[in-house]
């Protein structure tokens, strides 16, 4: 705002004046903004009570409508520590005998405790060497259908085990501090456990180092591990490996191995050649880009730039020491050239690497390469588009391999079966928890299952404890009455919320003469005393007002309307639903609703229950009341907030685009008549300035006419 100085010659109060001459204009700014404040208090009182309609008409009517909402039923056992009982929507109502038999359990070894040869304690580090593990050997483990060959020698360390051991799918873990390995299946149940056979008897000697040889006899020994045993020695035909390979490969499973491993073969193969061409590519590029030129080696380049480096250090050492101009930019400007110098060989350094490394990779793609067609056939074609394709065969190395692993497997489990049946099988120590399915007996059918939680016929039944013979627990499934009251009750609550706070902003006392202040009119009054008068007007600012008597009054006739079930027509008194007398109720509460005999409600807490013993003997009929009234409440609040070109947004129950136009409305007035108020004010200030101007001229020649007839 400028500075204005006024008044100094005429001796007037000319700020005074200029305030009085434009206060009318000033006033009509103040009215605008005022009509403005007034607007956007509305539309946030508005907004407050659209969000609270928009949460009863979703939260509670738009289910309320459904007659499934209604379907509540609740489950009660004779022995909650032995089982839980969860009640979904489909349950039948009803009385039912169950036992726990089995309790589904996770396959779980705790390996024995490890020593390395000279006493001292290992980590995951550590080679199998240090466990006395020589020569190399395998051992298989199977879990959910997968299997894995895990072959060690003694080179390979715990680590490596745990990793291969987890390709199956199953957790693995050392623990150091106890020196132990722990291994668990990934879910419980007997399909899901774990088996740890050895191959060979080098593999069962790592086995046994690594302390995860289990007992497999007696009702605590590891029963898929014997299993499998006994599996792959049935297989077996002593001296004959043709009829040994038949048998196993009945189901498929050695074809089906063959084919994994080339399949896997080959996709590593197309890796490969992947690599090899990017590799390609790059030297290709590099040697596209030195083509007119030679490129050094790495060593090389390492040396010049090492010696360069130094050069650039003298030099920055000396231009730090020159005080000649001259002599300055001239050192400066081979220091310029040093950097140039740097920086082409740091490039070609780079090349140079890259061109070695993209070499290697040839190099070894090539070496493995080599090694994947040993055991794949591979044969390279196209497709229609002209895109590469690739077909692989088995090789007979690779039948071999897999041939004589199932061919050791199959005839060592024939050795360890042996040796169990003769008393010679040992373990190490470790202790293994077989996989095991849990199993229920529900009214006399047997369900079986690999975890402790059943599904049965819309009952979620999760097994706790298994129960003594011949005990029996009772399930009894009835109708939820507290449920289905809750809901209602609940649905009631809101409704008098929102109902009594309409009342009270309808009859709200009135505010007229209020207008929100100015700041210049907050100035004069206490902070307490500007919050009341806000408040007033705030309070009364949707009294009367239509669009809000137009909602209360269509929620309270449907509320108060009638509902047809079954042909007979029936009221919320009928449910000992009512509002209260018109001199009981307070004000601004005659329209809330009471449900006789709620514990909750001191106004009808002393009368019977109608609405509870309704649920309890007659469900339908509640259910087609409650549903029917909560259809035609959506449908009638849907109409009230549906959208109105111009007017009214979807899902919103008052004018809201109407009011933010009209408040960008007043934002357009308030700005032009504030443009016409200073305009008006700079004239009058003007002018004043033009007054005091010609005084200041006047006194001046006053001044020098009494000088010249010799006044003072």
């Amino acid at each position: 705002m400028a500075m204005r100085m006024s008044g100094l010659m005429s001796g007037m109060d000319t700020e005074t004046i200029i305030k009085e001459l434009v206060s009318a204009k000033q006033t009509k700014v103040d009215d605008a903004k005022k009509a403005q404040t007034k607007l956007q208090w509305k539309q946030d009182a508005w907004k407050e009570l659209n969000t609270k309609l928009k949460n009863l008409q979703a939260k509670y009517i738009a289910n309320m409508r459904f007659t499934s909402s209604y379907s509540k039923r609740t489950t009660k056992v004779s022995n909650s520590n032995a089982v839980s009982v969860i009640t979904g929507e489909n349950a039948v109502k009803g009385v039912q005998s169950l036992q726990i038999n089995k309790l589904a359990k996770t396959g779980y070894l705790t390996g024995a405790q490890i020593k390395a040869a000279d006493g001292g304690s290992l980590t995951a580090a550590s080679k199998l060497s240090e466990l006395g593990v020589t020569g190399e050997g395998t051992f298989n483990i199977t879990a959910g259908g997968k299997s894995v060959d895990i072959t060690v020698n003694g080179d390979s360390t715990i680590s490596d085990v745990l990793n291969k051991i987890k390709e199956a799918g199953v957790n693995a873990s050392f623990d150091a501090k106890n020196q132990r390995f722990f291994v668990s299946a990934s879910a419980s149940g007997r399909d899901n456990d774990f088996s740890i056979t050895a191959s060979d008897s080098t593999g069962d000697a790592a086995l046994s180092a690594l302390g995860l040889k289990a007992s497999l006899i007696g009702d605590k020994g590891d029963q898929a591990t014997l299993d499998r045993y006994k599996e792959y020695a049935a297989f077996y035909v002593s001296g004959d490996d043709a009829a040994t390979l038949a048998n196993i490969n009945k189901d498929g499973r050695i074809t089906k191995d063959i084919e994994s491993k080339v399949s896997s073969y080959l996709e590593q193969y197309k890796s490969l050649l992947s690599t090899k061409s990017d590799a390609q590519k790059k030297i290709d590029e590099i040697n596209e880009k030195y083509k007119d030129s030679s490129l050094d080696t790495v060593e090389n380049y390492t040396k010049q730039l090492e010696a360069k480096q130094k050069e650039k250090t003298e030099l920055e050492e000396k231009i730090k020491n020159l005080t000649d101009g001259d002599e300055k930019d001239t050192a400066q400007k081979e220091l310029d050239t040093l950097n140039e110098e740097i920086k082409t060989l740091s490039e070609k350094k780079t090349d140079a690497q890259s061109l070695k490394s993209a070499q290697k990779s040839i190099t070894d793609a090539d070496t493995k390469i080599a090694d994947i067609q040993k055991h794949i056939t591979v044969t390279e074609g196209t497709d229609a588009d002209g895109n590469a394709t690739y077909t692989a065969e088995a090789t007979q190395t690779l039948k071999d391999q897999v041939n004589n692993s199932y061919l050791s497997q199959a005839k060592y489990a024939s050795d360890v079966v042996t040796s169990i049946n003769n008393g010679t099988y040992t373990a190490t120590g470790a202790t293994k928890i077989s996989g095991q399915d849990a199993k229920i007996t529900l009214n006399g059918a047997e369900f079986t299952g690999n975890s402790n939680v059943f599904e049965i016929n819309g009952l979620t039944f999760t097994a706790l404890s298994e129960t003594k013979d011949g005990e029996d627990i009772t399930v009894t499934t009835e109708d939820d009455v507290d449920g289905i009251y809750d809901m209602v009750k609940n649905f009631l609550k809101e409704y008098n919320s929102i109902i009594n706070e309409m009342d009270k902003l309808y009859n709200a006392d009135s505010a007229k003469g209020y207008e929100p202040l100015t700041d210049d009119e907050k100035d004069s009054m206490s902070d307490s005393e500007v919050e009341k008068y806000e408040t007033k007007i705030k309070d009364a600012l949707l009294r009367r007002d239509s669009n809000l008597s137009t909602i209360s009054s269509a929620l309270k006739s449907i509320m108060s309307g009638s509902v047809d079930v079954n042909g007979k027509t029936m009221y919320l008194s009928d449910f000992g639903v009512e509002t209260l007398g018109y001199f009981e109720a307070p004000d601004n509460e005659k329209n809330a609703y009471h449900i006789a005999g709620d514990p909750d409600d001191a106004n009808t807490s002393g009368k019977s229950d109608v609405l509870k013993s309704m649920i309890s003997n007659d469900p339908d009929t509640v259910i087609a009341f409650f549903s029917s009234l909560s259809k035609n409440l959506y449908t009638k609040m849907s109409d009230l907030s549906k959208s109105v070109d111009g007017y009214r947004s979807y899902g919103s129950f008052y004018d809201d685009k109407k009011m933010t136009s009209d408040y960008n409305d007043y934002k357009t007035k308030i700005s032009e008549l504030e443009e016409k108020l200073n305009d008006y004010e700079d004239k009058w200030y003007s002018k004043f300035s033009k007054m005091e101007t010609a005084l200041a001229k006047l006194q001046s020649n006053s001044s020098a006419v009494t000088s010249l007839l010799g006044g003072s």
